[in-house]
């Protein structure tokens, strides 16, 4: 019977079992590109995400619109594991434009950093040119303009942005005139970019760059699951055979690979949150453009000798606590 006791504390300490879908968006049934962070103001996490209009009526199945005109969603969690929707987010029109994806947000001493996607108009095809622009905040609202990221291409998405334990900063982003490569750029200041080498040759986007357990790690959707990379000084990279999350999961709204992933590194655990479309559920039979819409999902990582590994159909138990170098205001 003590036993039993000690296996029940033990497990409930692991945290609150994670809802499948972890975050489904209301309003237009398409949220994707995840950023999380926590607000020491609301003492809150928040999950910043492209909020992709699934549920446009569109005739044309080669019509892309539906991933236009989008704006960033936000949702609100207290523990990680029960979300609500909590609107978009108020980012300028006047140095942005109609279409946003891909949001990434950071706190580096008391400012907010985002960088966001920016696609000037709304089209029915992928033929447009996209940039990155750099927006600032002191409290996660309100938004001021910064300036449009210069990186050396026309087409460039999908930013990650590290403080470096040297000083300075490290951006990941795709590069879409490069073969849709992962490249790395360099700061001083956040405002001027030095670009330099190609970190991933695969064809993919949404790379997402984080330290864990004494080492660097890179995540990124390749369109057959999820590519990880690791190194111990971020310069020197060792890929990972195989692919995370390139298997469809088993439970309901999360039967298709994991895609454009966002990671919580939480003391000595870390989790996956990932995008999945839902063309592998029933409804799709019925309905050729359910496959549109997307959900959000959690899974927790799990690491053994630098091999990282994540089993979507095992139940995630969440417990998340405010970054050590986060206080409240």
């Amino acid at each position: 019977m003590l036993a039993w006791a000690l296996a029940l504390v033990a497990s409930a300490g692991q945290g609150a079992v994670a809802p499948k879908p972890l975050f489904r968006d209301p309003v237009r049934d398409g949220a994707a590109d995840p950023s999380t962070v926590y607000d020491p103001a609301t003492r809150e996490w928040l999950m910043f995400y492209t909020n992709r209009r699934a549920d446009l009526p569109l005739e044309d199945p080669k019509d892309v619109s539906w991933v236009h005109g989008t704006a960033i969603g936000v949702a609100r969690s207290k523990d990680g594991s029960r979300w609500r929707y909590g609107g978009t987010a108020a980012i300028p029109s006047s140095c942005t434009g109609p279409t946003l994806w891909a949001p990434e947000v950071q706190r580096f001493g008391d400012v907010w950093h985002l960088w966001v996607t920016v696609v000037p108009g709304v089209f029915r095809d992928w033929n447009a040119p996209r940039f990155l622009v750099h927006l600032t905040s002191p409290d996660l609202v309100n938004w001021s303009c910064g300036e449009r990221v210069e990186l050396g291409s026309d087409r460039v998405i999908d930013a990650s942005v590290v403080a470096l334990p040297g000083g300075g900063w490290r951006m990941l982003f795709n590069d879409e005139r490069a073969g849709k490569t992962v490249r790395q750029a360099d700061s001083a200041d956040l405002v001027h970019w030095r670009v330099g080498k190609t970190i991933v040759e695969t064809p993919g986007e949404g790379p997402k760059l984080f330290r864990w357990r004494g080492r660097w790690w890179l995540v990124s959707d390749a369109w057959k699951g999820l590519l990880v990379q690791r190194s111990d000084d971020g310069e020197r990279w060792t890929g990972q055979e195989g692919y995370l999350l390139g298997e469809p999961g088993e439970a309901a709204t999360d039967r298709a690979k994991g895609q454009h992933p966002d990671v919580i590194v939480a003391g000595d655990r870390a989790y996956l949150v990932y995008f999945v479309q839902q063309e592998g559920e029933p409804e799709a039979a019925r309905d050729p453009r359910w496959g549109r819409r997307s959900v959000l999902q959690i899974t927790e990582l799990h690491e053994r000798d630098g091999v990282l590994s994540a089993d979507r159909n095992r139940p995630t138990k969440v417990r998340l606590s405010p970054p050590p170098d986060v206080s409240s205001p």
